[in-house]
């Protein structure tokens, strides 16, 4: 069971966040923190004021009898003392007080008793403006309809039904206007607090979301920074302690420095933005990694690489960066996924529309292993520019990363991927590491397992 301590305390804390005005005076702040108080001081009123008025001073002709006086005391007792239920029961309160009522219109020829206008106003308060109104209908017609019975009979006279029937409307309408209005007013208030409350709770999750966004993004960027730096560095450490000529282990071992130098460079860059706190600077590198270097980096670490480009790049900072991070995730899987690669083919079309960047390497491995998440990094990042991204086997051993970016960045809500030769708007795109495991890119960034290997996508040299 939970502790009622702590729902309160939260209670507590959330109206204070919500910065709730305290009600004004000192004695509405003492009967809205003690609701039992005031339920138990407008009973005794009503029992008293029911008593008194009505049980001992009747206007019958013929006095009544003990056992009549006990029994409509009894009533009247009970009748008051459900009033301390008000609250949570309003209707049993309306019944009890409406025989009440018919009670003393059949014995003492007099009615007006103020448990019906507190019932009447209960009613309205604590359930609705219409059961109100049905109430104070019910009762009224009541109390007409035993008047009008007692007539013939000679029990009351004529003024004595109409005054019957004036006390127990008049009260009763007045009870039920107060009602409605402070019920209304009341609902309105739970209904703002409510709404405020929700916006709370949207604020915090709009937080929680803004803040797993921006965990992505550096999880992406340092993924995209230290994966392709470690493996340069791995490869030219491997290199340099396997060659004999001091002179080719000299220059490997400086590449590699280089590499870690230009990696620091970019780590201190993107963490002197998070440090800065600056909402209006991009979470990115200061400087787009350059298709030439990373072919470059990759020569230096001892693999056949080769660059092709045809048109000049684009001048959109996200474009060149998206540009620059699929390349060295490409040529970082087929360094470390296909280590017995001869080829490393890099070719970046910027005059086609899409831009067509296209990754292939032989020497892939016939099984599958784990994926990981640089092409879900990618996917990513192509998605958000509106691209496709597949990676998948070529044939003969060769592997293929393919993406397709528009030219400029999508406008506000484009969140379907043009359609292209290679893919289709209906169809999934495959991605998968240059031996890893194949993943699903649809567009909105969904990345389900495909089980069983992938269609092998025929060659499109652009």
């Amino acid at each position: 069971m939970s502790d009622p301590r702590s729902s309160s305390s939260a209670d507590i804390s959330a109206d204070e966040e919500l910065r709730l005005p305290r009600p004004p005076g000192v004695i509405r702040r003492f009967w809205a923190r003690h609701p039992r108080i005031a339920d138990a001081l407008i009973a005794l009123i009503c029992l008293l004021l029911s008593l008194g008025a009505n049980a001992t001073f009747p206007d019958t002709a013929e006095p009544m009898s003990v056992g009549e006086i006990v029994f409509l005391s009894v009533v009247i007792v009970g009748a008051s003392v459900l009033l301390m239920w008000r609250r949570r029961r309003p209707e049993i309160v309306l019944a009890a007080a409406i025989v009440v009522e018919l009670l003393l219109l059949a014995m003492t020829g007099s009615t007006g008793a103020p448990m019906l206008t507190v019932a009447v106003y209960s009613l309205a308060v604590y359930r609705s403006t219409r059961m109100c109104w049905i109430g104070l209908g019910t009762s009224v017609l009541l109390v007409a309809a035993l008047a009008c019975g007692l007539l013939p009979g000679g029990a009351i006279t004529v003024q004595q039904a109409i005054n019957a029937g004036l006390a127990t409307a008049i009260p009763s309408l007045i009870g039920a206007l107060i009602g409605i209005n402070v019920g209304n007013r009341k609902r309105y208030l739970e209904a703002i607090i409510d709404r405020s409350r929700q916006l709370l709770v949207e604020r915090d999750q709009q937080a929680q979301l803004a803040a797993a966004a921006e965990r992505d993004r550096i999880a992406r960027e340092m993924h995209d920074i230290v994966s392709h730096s470690l493996t340069v560095v791995v490869a030219l450490s491997e290199g340099a302690a396997a060659t004999d000529d001091r002179e080719r282990a000299r220059e490997a071992s400086t590449a590699a420095a280089a590499t870690a130098r230009n990696a620091l460079t970019e780590m201190r860059s993107m963490l002197g933005v998070l440090r800065d706190g600056a909402s209006d600077s991009p979470l990115a590198p200061l400087q787009a990694a350059d298709p030439a270097e990373i072919v470059t980096a990759a020569r230096q670490a001892g693999f056949a690489a080769s660059l092709s480009v045809r048109g000049r790049p684009p001048e959109t900072p996200a474009l060149r960066l998206a540009i620059g991070r699929i390349v060295q995730e490409a040529v970082t899987n087929a360094m470390r996924h296909a280590p017995t690669t001869r080829m490393i083919d890099v070719r970046i079309d910027y005059d086609a529309a899409p831009i067509v960047i296209e990754v292939i390497n032989d020497g892939a491995p016939g099984s599958p292993s784990e994926g990981g998440f640089g092409l879900r990094g990618l996917a990513e990042r192509a998605s958000l520019l509106g691209g496709t991204l597949v990676s998948a086997p070529a044939g003969e051993g060769r592997w293929m990363l393919r993406a397709e970016l528009p030219h400029g960045e999508p406008s506000a809500g484009e969140g379907e991927p043009p359609s292209s030769p290679l893919l289709s708007d209906a169809a999934p795109t495959h991605s998968r590491d240059s031996a890893g495991a194949a993943t699903t890119s649809r567009g909105d960034d969904s990345h389900d397992p495909v089980p069983g290997p992938v269609p092998e996508t025929p060659e499109d040299t652009p």
